[in-house]
């Protein structure tokens, strides 16, 4: 441990995945993370617990599962934390932080209830330019004499990408993943992500020179994240890697002079709160659903150990009750509710790629999926009807239901409820005389 409590910065932005030069995809216009990845550390393997906003976030701030925390849906459908949860700034705080927030959250309507000290921008659509020119400011602004946790939010990389916003790359130059059709409709649509990819990029090179201009950089942690998979077909919304699979990059204090490299460690957002309040010198073992990777952050010998990962989606703009668990060689999915085997949310819907994605995905869905995800990373190819691979797929099943009784899953009992609607409060009327 490093007994002087470090500054620590995080960077989050929307619906980017892995999609970075960093990690294999070299036609992604991403020079800024780039340099950050090659002078920092990178987790090539690091999950979400849930492929949509607020119920991914949800676990990146409590270190919790949304069904734990409450956040089981999007916040403006009405979704809220559950009475008694605490929240990242909040814990830090119990260790004598200053927290604040810049820019976006999507965890309540109300960004002030979520235990900041100072919060600025109370919007949910951030730009991320708008944003880098705010952290510039506070960077300048004197600070109390305590460490602090900076959350820095981002709208980008979320739909829509209109070019008049965003300049596209070439669409002949772009990388199709293996899940989605390699056409032009595709093409285009990739092209046009990329647009916003780069202002976000920008954004953060930004946000990172005004830490180096600061007096705080030699003793902060930068991470930078996002919460959930690309907004594609078979991606966002999905229980598949794609959909859940996320960067992770952390630079360390300059202090440490700890050198740069990759883990291949499996981890998940569910961890980042307990390795922070590790790193601040506090313990939080037996509340929290993540794990310290704080010596894996420090130490590349860490040894690498088996771990799976139970993955979640219940609302996102339907009731689409999803769970699921990932080992490190096999994905089991149980769906709690008939439909399509691929439910599109609207902005999928609606997109380039759709157009020439043919209709395939709204065959009826199984009740249980099975991936062997050492033979087939992309998940391609459903073995849950192949008898050969029944035993494995009823011993994944047994364990994603114990890990279910075990975190209270309200999804056991039936079919989980939306929230209450909320209800005006009506003025006191005095008739007419």
């Amino acid at each position: 441990m490093h007994p002087q409590q470090p500054n620590i910065v995080l960077i989050h932005c929307h619906d980017l995945g892995t999609w970075l030069s960093c990690y294999g995809m070299s036609s992604i216009p991403s020079p800024n993370l780039q340099r950050l990845a090659d002078q920092g550390i990178v987790f090539d393997k690091a999950f979400a617990t849930a492929p949509l906003c607020t119920p991914a976030r949800s676990s990146l701030f409590t270190g919790l599962l949304p069904h734990q925390n409450g956040l089981m849906g999007l916040t403006h459908a009405g979704w809220q934390y559950r009475a008694g949860i605490e929240t990242l700034p909040e814990m830090l705080g119990e260790q004598g932080y200053h927290s604040a927030l810049i820019g976006l959250q999507h965890e309540d309507f109300d960004a002030r209830v979520l235990g900041y000290d100072e919060v600025h921008g109370l919007g949910f659509v951030p730009r991320a330019l708008e944003v880098a020119k705010r952290v510039d400011w506070w960077f300048e602004q004197p600070h109390p004499d305590q460490p602090f946790l900076l959350t820095i939010g981002m709208w980008e990389v979320h739909r829509p990408w209109p070019v008049e916003d965003y300049e596209p790359s070439d669409p002949n130059l772009v990388d199709v993943p293996p899940y989605l059709p390699d056409n032009a409709d595709t093409r285009q649509d990739i092209s046009e992500f990329h647009g916003a990819i780069r202002q976000m990029d920008e954004a953060v090179g930004l946000m990172l020179e005004s830490l180096e201009n600061s007096p705080y950089r030699d003793n902060t942690l930068v991470i930078f994240t996002t919460d959930h998979g690309v907004a594609f077909p078979r991606a966002k919304s999905t229980l598949c890697d794609s959909g859940v699979q996320v960067a992770l990059i952390a630079q360390l204090p300059r202090q440490w002079n700890a050198p740069a490299g990759r883990r291949d460690h499996i981890v998940s957002h569910l961890d980042i709160a307990p390795t922070l309040i590790e790193l601040a010198g506090g313990v939080r073992h037996d509340e929290l659903e993540g794990r310290s990777f704080l010596t894996v952050l420090q130490e590349s010998e860490s040894p690498v150990q088996e771990r799976e990962l139970v993955l979640e989606k219940t609302y996102h703009d339907r009731y689409d009750p999803i769970r699921a668990l990932r080992t490190p060689k096999a994905k089991y999915i149980r769906n709690f509710t008939t439909g399509p085997r691929l439910p599109l949310p609207i902005d999928l819907e609606e997109s380039a790629t759709r157009r020439g994605f043919g209709d395939s995905h709204l065959s009826e869905r199984p009740i249980e999926e099975l991936y062997l995800l050492d033979k087939d990373p992309w998940e391609l190819n459903d073995v849950s009807s192949d008898p050969t691979h029944d035993d494995l797929k009823s011993a994944l099943a047994d364990r994603l239901h114990h890990h279910m009784v075990r975190t209270d899953d309200p999804l056991l009992e039936g079919v989980v409820a939306t929230p209450e609607q909320p209800i005006r409060a009506q003025p006191n009327r005095v008739s007419a005389g």
